[in-house]
């Protein structure tokens, strides 16, 4: 397998907001950049990935991203084949491209960022609610678990969203790494477009500390992100010292 290498990009959302509307991906940023970046570099080149956007109104954000390609090829597809569009969405000259450690020691604690779309499929329908293979809400579908009759007005107070999608995060690393602490830093709906239909799930950010179990599945983890979604600006985990 390639070693993985980590990519920062500078997004002008201006262009990537007026390219995405005449492409009809307006409804979905992360399904808009997914697209640009798969013409820049190549199909799935740059994925998980995660859009920072800029302070203070910016127009101007940062695209980190983890990539099995090298530098060289990278830039190869950048000359070679990527559209004249892409130089008006991401700023290319200043692509800056870092190798990955390839293994990781067991015990050893981080700290991470991570951006996640908590949702879960149904294997078997609940109610009337959702069919089988509908995509949920983690925190509707527990709290329908506990309600059956409908979820009452005060369920964010019985079932706690940041508890609920906590757990959501530490099934997904299980294997990999435990989850040690995790505070929800930021919650919001916003719409999927996904095979020409749109729909709104949770979008939610968690900052906290991991311990790796397992260097080789963490490792993996990385490559191939955190939850559903990924190619589209979620799962991606910023590391950085705990």
């Amino acid at each position: 397998m390639n070693p993985l290498h980590m990519i920062s990009l500078p997004v002008d959302l201006r262009e990537l907001r007026r390219l995405a509307a005449l492409h009809g991906l307006g409804a979905d940023e992360g399904r808009a950049l997914h697209h640009f970046l798969c013409e820049a570099f190549g199909k799935s080149a740059v994925q998980p990935f995660r859009l920072m956007p800029g302070r203070n109104g910016s127009r101007t954000a940062t695209l980190y991203g983890y990539t099995g390609r090298t530098a060289e090829n990278m830039y190869r597809a950048l000359a070679e084949t990527a559209p004249p569009e892409s130089a008006k969405v991401f700023g290319l000259e200043h692509l800056s491209i870092k190798s990955m450690p390839e293994s990781w020691s067991a015990g050893r604690r981080l700290a991470f960022d991570v951006r996640i779309r908590p949702v879960r499929r149904l294997h078997k329908p609940v109610g009337t609610f959702a069919r089988k293979g509908a995509e949920v809400d983690a925190w509707l579908l527990e709290a329908l678990h506990r309600f059956p009759d409908g979820p009452p007005e005060d369920a964010s107070q019985k079932v706690r969203r940041d508890q609920v999608y906590a757990q959501w995060l530490a099934e997904r690393l299980e294997g990999a790494a435990k989850l040690e602490n995790a505070r929800m830093t930021g919650m919001e709906r916003s719409a999927a477009l996904r095979n020409g239909r749109s729909s709104s799930g949770p979008d939610v950010t968690f900052l906290g500390e991991l311990s790796i179990t397992d260097g080789v599945a963490f490792a993996e983890k990385l490559r191939r992100g955190v939850g559903r979604h990924t190619p589209y600006g979620y799962g991606m985990l910023l590391l950085r010292p705990a």
